[in-house]
């Protein structure tokens, strides 16, 4: 598989991302950037490259703020229950799940860094 097609399908998995989260209490700065990393994607899938500013500035900006988010997860126990309920019954449930999907997006975003380089 080429890192194109992984691109686009990092970039539909992105988007659903971003989808899920309009119905959010705080969706403005989830949709942005899931979405920011979801055109990043796109631009990679579709053209090959992408200025190494985005997903360098995305990557920093989601790792950042995962690691705060992580901080406020009191225990390892809390990632073990991430699947358990879709609903958001646990606030610590809903932090490490929160802070996880950041880092997949600073993890995406680092490789795609890397493949650019």
């Amino acid at each position: 598989m080429t890192f194109r097609v992984i691109a686009g399908l990092m970039a539909m998995l992105l988007a659903f991302a971003a989808a899920v989260n309009i119905n959010d209490p705080d969706p403005v700065q989830w949709v942005a950037l899931y979405g920011a990393a979801c055109v990043a994607s796109v631009v990679t899938a579709v053209t090959g490259a992408v200025p190494i500013a985005v997903p360098s500035a995305i990557a920093i900006i989601a790792l950042i703020w995962g690691i705060l988010i992580a901080r406020r997860v009191p225990n390892l126990e809390a990632y073990t229950k991430m699947f358990d309920e879709w609903e958001m019954k646990s606030t610590i449930v809903e932090e490490a799940r929160e802070a996880c999907g950041l880092f997949i997006v600073a993890a995406w975003m680092i490789a795609v860094v890397v493949r650019l380089r």
